[in-house]
């Protein structure tokens, strides 16, 4: 054998690769890929999450803005200049009043508005709003109108309403108010629940027309 074609073979072999070698490059890619796969699927968790949260602040807000419109806006509706009665009532878990704001319509006229918790039949609940137009009370006749229903917050518990008394100098909240009896409206009204990951969610709302009052 010629000292040329020992060399050739010589250099083949020092340039090729050995099987542990191989092993070694194909275990090290294999880990990356691993490696990358699970960056990369933990990034996409992450977004998901971020997204689900973001949408969910959104609706919270949402939600918020339309109830402090209603509520604010609520106007001591009597069934006669001569009626002292005020329509206004409610409870731990219901509320029905009379206010001088009418999303439904633009903004234009009053409406009753019924805020209210139902059973899931569970320990969580639906909080819903409830919208009728034009106002007729129950001593007046019913028929026609416009009426909408708007699911505010769905898989909440603990969920509370309760009212400040607007003749107290202090912040004393009551579980009921009625405004036929007390011929007034509250000063404010809180709203309270724990949502579906056990966070607590609180609104007050103050009422103009008690907070304006002389």
């Amino acid at each position: 054998m010629t000292k040329g074609r020992v060399a050739m073979l010589n250099f083949k072999f020092q340039s090729g690769f050995t099987l542990i070698e191989l092993t070694i490059a194909i275990t090290l890619v294999a880990l990356m890929a691993v490696i990358l796969y699970g960056a990369f699927h933990l990034g996409n968790r992450a977004v998901e999450k971020f997204q689900s949260r973001s949408e969910e602040s959104q609706t919270l807000r949402a939600s918020g803005e339309l109830l402090a419109g209603y509520l604010r806006s609520a106007f001591p509706y009597r069934s006669s200049p001569r009626d002292p009665a005020i329509f206004f009532a409610g409870n731990e878990h219901e509320l029905s009043f009379i206010s001088a704001l009418s999303r439904s319509l633009g903004g234009r006229g009053m409406s009753e508005i019924r805020i209210y918790w139902s059973d899931d039949g569970g320990r969580t609940g639906t909080l819903a709003l409830e919208e009728k137009m034009p106002v007729r009370l129950e001593s007046q006749a019913d028929g026609g109108g416009y009426r909408s229903h708007i699911v505010l917050r769905q898989g909440i518990r603990d969920f509370r309403i309760e009212y400040q008394d607007s003749r107290g100098e202090g912040e004393d909240w009551v579980e009921r108010w009625e405004g036929k009896e007390r011929q007034a409206l509250p000063r404010a009204v809180r709203l309270s629940y724990r949502g579906e990951r056990g966070e607590k969610v609180e609104w007050v709302f103050p009422l103009m027309m008690t907070v304006l009052a002389p």
